[in-house]
């Protein structure tokens, strides 16, 4: 390969590896001796986050913002999937700059309860700083 073309296709690649890196925040979540990971980049609105069903009692919903500075953080939501709609049950915020610990991520391991019919999430979240998408 020519060393013009070579280098041309390097830089592309340099620049498609930018590109598809980026931070993200993933959700271990169990329920039912079931576990899935939930992934969520940062979005420069809330409400684009849609929540994602975990079970048939639990949706969770991860709101990741980097910007504006003023609202930059990492919101978690836990809803208890109720015939008449989605109910906020647990709520947790978290700075953008939050540091994973050894074990559990940045939240630690959590328990989230549903009231009517006694359910448990289990969850914990980590940040993955440039993870490739």
């Amino acid at each position: 390969m020519p060393r013009r073309a070579r280098a041309v296709l390097l830089g592309a690649l340099a620049g498609a590896a930018t590109i598809a890196e980026a931070d993200t925040v993933a959700c271990h979540l169990t329920y039912g001796g079931q576990t899935q990971i939930v992934e969520a980049r940062p979005s420069a609105s809330p409400y684009n986050e849609a929540p994602v069903a975990m079970g048939s009692y639990f949706l969770f919903r991860i709101v990741y913002r980097q910007e504006p500075a003023d609202l930059a953080g990492i919101k978690l939501y836990a809803y208890a999937d109720r015939d008449s709609g989605p109910v906020i049950i647990h709520q947790a915020s978290h700075p953008s700059t939050a540091a994973n610990r050894a074990k559990h991520g940045f939240t630690g391991l959590q328990y989230v309860y549903e009231p009517v019919r006694d359910g448990e999430l289990q969850y914990w979240c980590e940040l993955r700083v440039g993870a490739a998408t």
